[in-house]
């Protein structure tokens, strides 16, 4: 099984990258970066791991950040999403909202531990 982004998954990601103006050495390939940090999830191996085939394992780990930051990953993941849903691929009876990591807001209730276990404060 090839691991790396077909042309057509490619058509899908390549207009959600932002485009950067070339300012000064030419920008690396985001192909070919997206390819190395989509290596690195899958395998789990550490950066320094990384095949030399993918280029720098720090512009790998510096676009992986860049684009948490500017939403390229939300957008990937809904783009595919959307594409699978319109070809009647996803079964939503099979979805579910966990919304076990959301916090709580003002004026939710405490915890039913909270201030037990901590000492008395002290004067001296």
């Amino acid at each position: 099984m090839d691991e790396e982004l077909d042309d057509q998954q490619w058509e899908l990601i390549a207009p959600l990258l932002p485009q950067q103006k070339s300012r000064g050495r030419p920008r690396v390939d985001d192909r070919r970066t997206l390819n190395g940090i989509l290596w690195l999830l899958r395998s789990g191996a550490r950066w320094k791991d990384l095949p030399a085939k993918y280029g720098s394992r720090s512009t790998c780990h510096r676009r992986l950040k860049e684009w948490q930051y500017q939403g390229v990953w939300e957008r990937i993941r809904l783009k595919f999403l959307s594409n699978l849903d319109a070809r009647g691929q996803l079964d939503w009876s099979q979805a579910f909202l966990d919304g076990s990591f959301v916090p709580g807001k003002k004026g939710a209730r405490t915890s039913p531990m909270a201030g037990k276990g901590k000492a008395a404060p002290s004067i001296w």
